[in-house]
C-alpha cells in the first residue's frame, strides 16, 4: 500500500473519532436539560397575561363545584392575609390554588428550620428568607395569573391604613397573627372599618381535628387565646361580629402544654425583654405540624364558600347549647332542694356559657375537674346572681348542699382558705367584666 493511501486512512479514522466524540457530547448536553413542555404559562409568568382556557382547565374541579358565577365572584376578591406562618401559609396557598386573582400577604418573619413542620410550601433552601417572599415565589409557579403582593413588614396599628388599604380596599381580611396584642389591634381596626374578617385562634397544643369549629368569637370554648382575645376586644367595645376558627378540644394533663420558661432565662433580666420584638412571646409553643394546616384549610374553605355564595351553616360549639341548658336546669332544680319553691332564678340561659367558659374556665374551682359539671348557689346568705353561683362537679354540689346550703355550716368551716380566695377572685373578675357585657 502506498504512503499516500496510509495518510488517507489515518485522516479518515481521526475524522470519524472526532465526529463520534462531538455527537456524544451533544447528546449528553441535550440529555442534561429537562424536556421542554408547552405549559402555556411562560408568557403568563412574564407579563401576568394568561390563557383563559388553561385557567379553566386547571380550575375545572372548582368550576364544577362553585359554578361559573361563584368562580367569577372569587376572581373579583382582593384578600389581605396578615401572618404567613403555619396557618396563614395554608390560607394563602389554597386561596391562590383555588382561583383567587389578587392577594396581599403581610408578615415580618423569616422561614426557620423549625417552620418546615407546618409551613405549606417552604423547603430547606427557603430557610432564612422572608416567609412572604417564599410564598410568592412558590405559588407563582402554580398560579402565575395571581397578583401576589408580598409585604415583608410587621403589622402594627400605626401603619394599619397603609398596609391594609395600600393595594386598594380589601374584600376580606384574614387574621393569622399569633401575638395577642397585635391580633387584638388588627381585629379592632377591621371591625371599626367594617371590613369582612375571619380570625384564627390557637392551633398550638391542639391535636384533635374533629374539635375544630367556625363561629363567632362569643361562641369559642376551651381556647385560651380566644378567651384572651375576646376579653380584650370587649374592653375596646367589640362584643361580637368576629368570625373565628377555633378548637374546642379539652385540655388534658397527658397532652402538650406551654412549656415553662427556664429559671436561667428569668435570671437574665425582665422576661419581656428576652423576646426578639417588643411585646412578642418568648416561649416556644408546642405545635403538631398538621393542626395549623387544618386551621388554614378550614379558614380557606370558609372564605371560598362565603365569597362564592356557596351554602354553609357551621355548627357553633358542636351543639354546646345542650350542655348550657343542662347546667341551667341543675341550678333551677337546686332551688327546690334548698327550700326555695320558685325555681325561677335571675340567671339567664345565655349567662350560663359566660359563667362556665369565661369565669370558671370550664372546670370546677375546687377540684379542677371538667366532667359531670353543675351550677350551684354558693353563699346561702346572698341571693342567686352571677357573683354567687359556682361551677361544681355533681359530687361537690351534693356536699355543698348537705353541709352549707341545707346544713347551715359556714363556708370557711367547709373549705380551705385557698379555695375561698380562688372563688372570691372569680367573683371579683366577673364584677369587673360585667360592666363590659
Amino acid at each position: 500500500m502506498s504512503k499516500d493511501a496510509w495518510k488517507i486512512i489515518a485522516v479518515t479514522a481521526l475524522c470519524s473519532v472526532a465526529i463520534t466524540k462531538c455527537i456524544d457530547i451533544a447528546w449528553k448536553l441535550r440529555s442534561s436539560k429537562p424536556p421542554k413542555v408547552n405549559t402555556g404559562i411562560d408568557k403568563a409568568s412574564k407579563d401576568k397575561e394568561y390563557d383563559d382556557e388553561l385557567f379553566r382547565e386547571q380550575l375545572a374541579r372548582n368550576y364544577a363545584f362553585l359554578g361559573e358565577e361563584g368562580m367569577e365572584k372569587l376572581k373579583e376578591q382582593y384578600i389581605v392575609v396578615v401572618g404567613a406562618g403555619g396557618v396563614g401559609s395554608w390560607v394563602v396557598t389554597m386561596l391562590v390554588r383555588s382561583g383567587c386573582f389578587h392577594i396581599r400577604v403581610i408578615d415580618f418573619d423569616q422561614v426557620s428550620l423549625s417552620s418546615l413542620n407546618r409551613h405549606s410550601c417552604a423547603n430547606l433552601s427557603d430557610v432564612g428568607t422572608p416567609k412572604v417572599n417564599c410564598l410568592k415565589e412558590h405559588l407563582l409557579k402554580i398560579a402565575p395569573w395571581c397578583e401576589i403582593e408580598a409585604i415583608n413588614e410587621l403589622w402594627t396599628i400605626e401603619n394599619a391604613e397603609r398596609l391594609i388599604y395600600g393595594g386598594g380596599k380589601p374584600t376580606m381580611v384574614v387574621d393569622c397573627i399569633d401575638n395577642l396584642n397585635t391580633k387584638v389591634d388588627l381585629l379592632k381596626y377591621v371591625y371599626d372599618q367594617k371590613l369582612q374578617v375571619i380570625s384564627s385562634m390557637g392551633a398550638s397544643t391542639k391535636s384533635d381535628p374533629t374539635r375544630i369549629n367556625i363561629g363567632d368569637i362569643t361562641a369559642t370554648e376551651e381556647d385560651p387565646l380566644a378567651r384572651s382575645v375576646r376579653r380584650r376586644l370587649k374592653l375596646k367595645g367589640v362584643h361580637t361580629g368576629i368570625p373565628v376558627a377555633f378548637s374546642a378540644e379539652k385540655p388534658d394533663p397527658r397532652k402538650a402544654k406551654l412549656l415553662p420558661l427556664p429559671d436561667e432565662e428569668y435570671e437574665k433580666g425582665k422576661v419581656g425583654e428576652l423576646s426578639a420584638l417588643k411585646d412578642f412571646r418568648v416561649r416556644i409553643l408546642p405545635v403538631l405540624g398538621t393542626m395549623p394546616g387544618i386551621f388554614g384549610l378550614t379558614i380557606a374553605t370558609w372564605i371560598l364558600a362565603k365569597v362564592s355564595g356557596y351554602p354553609m351553616d357551621p355548627i357553633e360549639g358542636k351543639n354546646r347549647m345542650k350542655l348550657y341548658d343542662g347546667l341551667f336546669q341543675t341550678l333551677a332544680g337546686q332551688m327546690t332542694r334548698i327550700g326555695i319553691k320558685d325555681q325561677r332564678v335571675p340567671v339567664a340561659l345565655s349567662d350560663v356559657s359566660y359563667v362556665l367558659e369565661e369565669i370558671f374556665r370550664g372546670k370546677s374551682p375546687i377540684s379542677g375537674y371538667s366532667t359531670k359539671l353543675t351550677l350551684s348557689k354558693w353563699d346561702p346568705s346572698k341571693p342567686v346572681s352571677l357573683q354567687n353561683v359556682v361551677i361544681l362537679t355533681k359530687e361537690e354540689r351534693q356536699k355543698h348542699e348537705d353541709r352549707v346550703l341545707n346544713g347551715g355550716e359556714k363556708l370557711e368551716d367547709v373549705y380551705p382558705k385557698h379555695i375561698l380566695d380562688r372563688i372570691d377572685a372569680k367573683f371579683q373578675e366577673e364584677r369587673y367584666y360585667s360592666q363590659f357585657r
